[in-house]
């Protein structure tokens, strides 16, 4: 078998953690954010990690 290639797309928006589990950036901080309340976008520049249903599809695309 060749060695799996890593989705570029996908490296650049995801990160593992140390324990394995996906790392993402939140949506809908990147424009339009004069109407947003300083609470919501103080939230979205944290990030979240992905829900486990996804995890399985998107460690497939970063091996």
């Amino acid at each position: 078998m060749p060695k799996t290639k890593t989705h570029r797309g996908a490296a650049k928006r995801f990160k593992k953690t140390g324990s394995g589990k996906i790392k993402r950036s939140k949506a809908y901080a990147s424009h339009l954010l004069g109407h947003k309340s300083p609470k919501r976008k103080r939230r979205l520049r944290k990030s979240d990690l992905v829900s486990v249903a996804e995890t399985k599809r998107i460690s497939k695309l970063i091996p």
